[in-house]
């Protein structure tokens, strides 16, 4: 099926280069075209302002980021105890992307059992000497496991080859196990606000932008479905001071406040957040 032109706009963090956004109709999502070829996606997340890799205090968005993380990980942590069923032996969790390891080090110190895929050797490096652990590059290196809870924190957007994608997650999930994905939503005030600046389309880097319908077409596919979405409140706020940045080329941080807060008092009633968590499981 033939994709519609939704907006073109810029990677404004690192290549300057312009993709196009194509409406996918049959999941209600947007394509990030032209897709980079796998071999040539790494130079695209080349830049120190790539804060997921790094634990950066430099910038005021850095201090920022970092803040609002040392909060987000107790909320999240407590979210993967309220959903996973309390048993006699250690809960597996496997969060996918795991960055610097700080989330895997709160669900360790929680009393789970924590494994991490992480491709980027920075970010990789950091978590293995926090956790004191392998952390794997790439999900195919755990063909014989399976976890309780699977975790991706901004991750599913980065993903090549999606559909097939998810089915290996399926595999690696128990059959009463939990995935709970977070993603952007392009659908949000704060997106349709800034078009083609709002900094979540992130491209090259994400290749599919998803709405609520997207994510509840993609696992109904493969026989799973959303049994909770929950609002990350924050990331309004922190897309929006950046949105700003590359509007205007200045922060503009009561502006961006004021728009974060306008988002979320707005999705109050649609539902229609910047980000949502998915709590899905096996149908």
């Amino acid at each position: 099926m033939s994709k519609e032109l939704f907006l073109r706009c810029k990677d404004h963090s690192v290549s300057g280069e312009e993709f196009e956004l194509l409406y996918d109709i049959e999941l209600d999502m947007l394509i990030t075209s032209p897709i980079p070829d796998i071999s040539e996606l790494g130079k695209y997340y080349e830049s120190g302002d790539y804060i997921s890799h790094t634990d950066s205090n430099a910038s005021f968005l850095d201090k920022l980021y970092q803040g609002v993380k040392r909060f987000s990980i107790q909320k999240k942590v407590k979210l993967l105890n309220s959903f996973l069923s309390k048993t006699s032996k250690k809960l597996t969790v496997l969060d996918i992307g795991s960055g610097t390891g700080d989330f895997l080090l709160g669900c360790k110190n929680s009393g789970f059992e924590v494994f991490g895929v992480e491709p980027n050797v920075r970010a990789k490096s950091l978590s293995e000497s926090k956790l004191d652990s392998m952390i794997y590059t790439d999900i195919s290196e755990l063909e014989e496991e399976k976890f309780d809870c699977i975790t991706m924190w901004h991750v599913l957007e980065h993903i090549p080859n999606l559909s097939e994608y998810v089915v290996h997650l399926k595999s690696l999930l128990k059959e009463d196990g939990v995935l709970i994905v977070a993603v952007p939503n392009y659908k949000s005030y704060d997106a349709v606000y800034y078009e083609k600046f709002w900094a979540a389309f992130d491209v090259p880097r994400h290749l599919s932008h998803f709405s609520m319908n997207a994510i509840s077409r993609l696992f109904s596919n493969i026989n799973m479905k959303v049994d909770h979405q929950l609002p990350m409140i924050f990331d309004s706020f922190y897309v929006a001071l950046l949105s700003e940045k590359y509007k205007t080329g200045k922060s503009n941080w009561r502006k961006a406040l004021f728009i974060g807060l306008l988002s979320n008092l707005k999705a109050w009633r649609s539902g229609e957040y910047s980000s949502l968590i998915y709590i899905i499981k096996n149908n």
